[in-house]
Formats: C-alpha cells, sequence, structure tokens
C-alpha cells in the first residue's frame, strides 16, 4: 500500500509515497519543491510522506528515525562471527538509505522496496545458494520473513512478524543478534565435540571389551558414568 485517500471539506485529499503522489497521481514538482526535497534528503531524512490536496501538494512529513549506539558495532560483530554479507531492506528513500548504509558500514543495501520486493531479493539469494537470515519487526517484513531460511524478530515487532518469525528476542538491542549468533556457534560446535568423544570413547570400550581387556560391568559402568559427565558438561555457560 503506498497511501491513503479521502475528502477533505470536499477535496479529495491524499496522504502517501512519492510513488503514489507523483507516479500514480501524476502531481508536477515543481522547482521550489524539488528543493525542499532535496534540503530535506540532505539532512537525512529516512522517509518522507507526501499530502496532496486537491491536486496540490500541500505538505510534506519527514521521518528521521537516529540510529543506535550499537548497531554499528553489532553489524562489525556479525561479519567476524562469519556473516558474509549484511544487506539493509528498506522502503525508506534512496538518499536516507545509502547514508544509514554508509553509517553502519553495510555490504549492500535497497531502498524504496515494496514487501514483495523484499521477499523477492531473499528468494534470490537462496536461489544463488545462499542460507539467508532475515530480522524485521513490521508487517511489511512478514513476506521476506516467511521466505528467509531462518527469521527473526525483535521485542517490539508486530504481533504477525512474531508470529511468523522463528526466533523471537526479548530485546530490541541488535547486540542480542551477536549473542545468539555466539550461542549457536558454541551450540554446535560442543554438539560435534561430544559426537566425535562418544565415539571414541564407546569404540575403546568396545574394543576392549572384544579383547577380554576390561569386563562387561566396567565398561557399563564406564559408558553410564560418562553420558552422565557429558550430560552435566553440556550445563555449562556457552558464552
Amino acid at each position: 500500500m503506498h497511501g491513503i485517500a479521502t475528502r477533505f471539506y470536499g477535496k479529495r485529499a491524499i496522504i502517501g509515497s512519492d510513488h503514489l503522489i507523483f507516479e500514480d497521481e501524476g502531481i508536477p514538482k515543481t522547482e521550489e519543491l524539488n528543493e525542499t526535497i532535496g534540503s530535506l534528503e540532505s539532512e537525512v531524512a529516512e522517509s518522507m510522506i507526501y499530502l496532496e490536496i486537491d491536486n496540490q501538494v500541500a505538505g510534506i512529513i519527514s521521518i528521521y528515525d537516529p540510529l543506535k549506539v550499537e548497531e554499528k558495532q553489532a553489524n562489525h560483530n556479525l561479519n567476524t562471527l562469519g556473516m558474509t554479507k549484511v544487506v539493509m531492506l528498506t522502503g525508506n528513500c534512496d538518499s536516507a538509505a545509502k547514508a544509514v548504509a554508509h553509517e553502519l558500514d553495510l555490504d549492500d543495501y535497497r531502498a524504496s522496496v515494496l514487501p514483495e520486493d523484499k521477499a523477492a531479493y531473499i528468494k534470490m539469494l537462496k536461489d544463488h545458494g545462499h542460507t539467508v537470515i532475515m530480522v524485521g519487526d513490521g508487517i511489511n517484513d512478514t513476506p521476506a520473513l516467511s521466505t528467509a531460511d531462518v527469521s527473526i524478530s525483535m521485542q517490539d515487532s508486530s504481533d504477525l512478524a512474531r508470529e511468523l518469525a522463528d526466533i523471537t528476542l526479548v530485546s530490541s538491542n541488535l547486540n542480542e543478534l551477536v549473542i545468539l549468533r555466539r550461542l549457536a556457534m558454541n551450540l554446535f560446535e560442543r554438539i560435534h565435540a561430544n559426537y566425535r568423544f562418544i565415539v571414541a570413547f564407546n569404540s575403546s570400550l568396545i574394543g576392549l571389551g572384544a579383547l577380554g581387556l576390561m569386563s562387561p560391568n566396567t565398561t557399563s559402568l564406564l559408558h553410564n558414568g560418562s553420558t552422565f559427565a557429558i550430560a552435566a558438561s553440556c550445563t555449562r555457560n556457552y558464552l
């Protein structure tokens, strides 16, 4: 959806995006209007909503959401933990998206994208053999969340986003993504280590028992003891 239309004192009024006002509605951009838009974009307005009344632009709402302190550090940490590419998909204007991507040192960005465009981009990445993790919080992110291999929603996400996401974090701090990544990596490392130990240890017990160097009671005791020891070790803090 690009905007909404209503009646204002008998005149047709529309509040919507650049695409709706200037392309669908065909409202011309005057030199003065271009200067105003350029000025707002230079101030890194993330998105602009236009008010059209009776086929004329009557106002512009400029929206800016300042970056959080932890966002750049979180992106850096994710890269060091094996994330090969971090991409921002946003419906905001290109100039604002470019500035944010530069500030956060992102690998790539896509601006002025619709919900279905986000899902299509993720599908394209998957078709090229990539494993895709999608982090989203709004209703407009739900198609992309459904398409990704792993979907994550934050604490302040919409109900629908939390419902569709594979993982819902209990915080809106992006550093929680770093902690989640470390937990996953450490968990898989522990699983593989335990598997290698179990195979080696039980194979040794079978071999010693087959050679008559250890009684069945002793091998059973050692086997069960190792099981309890591994289970106890798995209760340690993975971080």
